[in-house]
């Protein structure tokens, strides 16, 4: 049983930072791909960002591109989301997600989810 717990969210002004953190149990975390999608109110579950299993290759939203940075420590099974320059419209649930194989594939819907964590940004 895949396990992902995710923390570091909050409330932070308008051009804040945030870092999120997933911690990751249940299977070979190092063998498959990482990544955050988030959902605000209202809105469909979108795509964030994404990481290789080696962590050589990346993949971002163009709506977070430049601010967001996706990193991953295998050794201590944890995947993390570091958010900068927020915007409120940043504001949102965002998830951890694991994905079948060590790759991202655009659009792919990942295997397993955690349980969130609100992020809101004030303006």
């Amino acid at each position: 049983q895949v396990q992902l717990v995710e923390s570091g969210g909050g409330l932070v002004q308008a051009g804040g930072s945030l870092r999120l953190s997933c911690a990751a149990s249940g299977r070979t975390f190092s063998g498959y791909a990482m990544g955050w999608l988030r959902q605000a109110p209202g809105k469909e579950r979108e795509f964030v960002a994404a990481i290789w299993s080696s962590g050589a290759s990346l993949r971002y939203a163009d709506s977070v591109k430049g601010r967001f940075t996706i990193s991953r420590d295998n050794a201590k099974n944890t995947v993390y989301l570091q958010m900068n320059s927020l915007k409120p419209e940043d504001t949102a649930v965002y998830y951890c997600a694991g994905y079948s194989a060590g790759y991202y594939k655009t659009g792919e819907i990942p295997t397993n989810w955690g349980q969130g964590t609100q992020v809101t940004v004030s303006s």
